[in-house]
C-alpha cells in the first residue's frame, strides 16, 4: 500500500514543552512546510488575504488524497484556523476537545485553538496546560488527554436529547466535520483499492483468492460502501449544509471502518505486519470516527432533521 508516513514520528518541541510522551510527538515540520508552501492551509483563505480563494468542495477532494496515503498531522483544524484567520499560515494548530476530553498533537502545537459561538479563537491555557499524554491506537496521531472538566468547556463536540432538538454542546462546525469525512472517504477507497490488488496477488489452492466467491463478495461491498459516502460527501460539500455534512460523516466513518477490517480479513496475518497500511486505516478510521461528531450523535441529527 502507499501509506503516506512511518509510524514513529520523532517527539518535537510545543505548546507544552514537548513532552511527546505515550503518543509520539509533532508532525514532520519539513513535510508541514511542504503542505504549506502546496496551498493546502491557505486554500480557501480569500485570494486578497494571500489565499487561493477556492472553496469547501476544492478542499473535500485534497482532503479525500489525504486520507488515501494516511497523512499525518491535524490537518483539518490546521486548515480551518488558517482559513477564519485563527492561526498563520504554517503554524500547527490542535484544537481542544478533539476527540471529546482530548487534544490531537497536543505536544507539537504552535498553537490550540476551540470552537465555539460560531467561530475559532485560541483555547484558553487552563483549558490545555497539565494535559497528560495518552497511549493513542493510531500510533501516528499522538493524543492528549485534558484536564479534568477540560471536555466539556472546550464546546467542540454535540450532544442531543433523546428528541434529537436541543444541543447539550455547542454544534461543532459543518466544515470540520466534512473535512474529516473526507478522509475517511480517502481511506475507505484506499483500503477498497488494496484489498482487490492483494486479493488478485494471493494463491490459495492453486488460484488467486480473488476468484472466490466470499472473498468477491467483501470487494463489492467494500466498493459499494466507499461510493455511497462519495455521493454523500461531495454533495454535502457543493450544498455546504450541517445536516448533509453530518449524514456524509456517518456514512464515510462506517464506510472507513468497515472497509479497513474487511481489508485486514482478506489480507489475512500479513494486514498486521508494519509492511502493510491496512492496520494503520484501520487505526486512524476509529479515531476520525470520533471527532466532532460520533454515529450517535450524527444519526440524532438526521433523525431530528426527518
Amino acid at each position: 500500500m502507499d501509506g503516506g508516513a512511518g509510524a514513529d514520528g520523532a517527539a518535537g518541541g510545543g505548546v507544552d514543552g514537548g513532552a511527546g510522551g505515550a503518543g509520539g510527538g509533532a508532525p514532520d515540520r519539513a513535510m508541514w512546510q511542504a503542505l504549506t508552501e502546496a496551498g493546502l492551509f491557505a486554500l480557501c483563505r480569500p485570494a486578497g488575504d494571500g489565499g487561493a480563494g477556492l472553496g469547501l468542495p476544492e478542499a473535500v477532494l485534497l482532503f479525500e488524497q489525504a486520507g488515501r496515503v494516511l497523512l499525518p498531522g491535524p490537518l483539518a483544524v490546521t486548515h480551518l484556523a488558517v482559513t477564519h484567520g485563527a492561526a498563520a499560515d504554517g503554524e500547527v494548530v490542535a484544537c481542544a476537545g478533539q476527540p471529546p476530553g482530548m487534544a490531537a498533537y497536543l505536544a507539537g502545537a504552535d498553537r490550540v485553538v476551540e470552537y465555539g459561538d460560531g467561530g475559532w479563537r485560541d483555547a484558553p491555557p487552563d483549558l490545555w496546560k497539565g494535559a497528560a499524554p495518552v497511549r493513542s491506537a493510531d500510533p501516528l496521531t499522538p493524543l492528549h488527554r485534558l484536564p479534568s472538566g477540560a471536555g466539556a468547556a472546550a464546546g467542540t463536540a454535540v450532544g442531543w436529547t433523546a428528541a434529537g432538538t436541543a444541543a447539550v454542546r455547542r454544534r461543532p462546525p459543518g466544515d470540520a466535520v466534512l473535512l474529516t469525512a473526507a478522509e475517511q472517504l480517502g481511506s475507505a477507497a484506499r483500503t477498497t483499492e488494496a484489498a482487490v490488488e492483494y486479493a488478485g496477488q494471493r494463491q490459495q489452492f492453486g488460484r488467486p483468492i480473488g476468484g472466490f466467491q466470499a472473498v468477491k463478495h467483501l470487494c463489492a461491498g467494500m466498493l459499494v460502501r466507499t461510493e455511497t459516502a462519495r455521493a454523500a460527501v461531495y454533495a454535502a460539500a457543493v450544498t455546504g449544509d450541517f445536516r448533509e455534512a453530518a449524514g456524509a460523516k456517518l456514512l464515510a466513518d462506517e464506510a472507513a471502518v468497515a472497509n479497513a477490517r474487511d481489508c485486514l480479513q482478506i489480507h489475512g496475518g500479513m494486514g498486521f505486519t508494519w509492511e502493510a497500511d491496512v492496520h494503520l486505516h484501520l487505526k486512524r478510521a476509529w479515531l476520525r470516527a470520533q471527532m466532532w461528531l460520533d454515529a450517535r450523535e450524527a444519526e440524532e441529527i438526521q433523525a431530528a432533521a426527518l
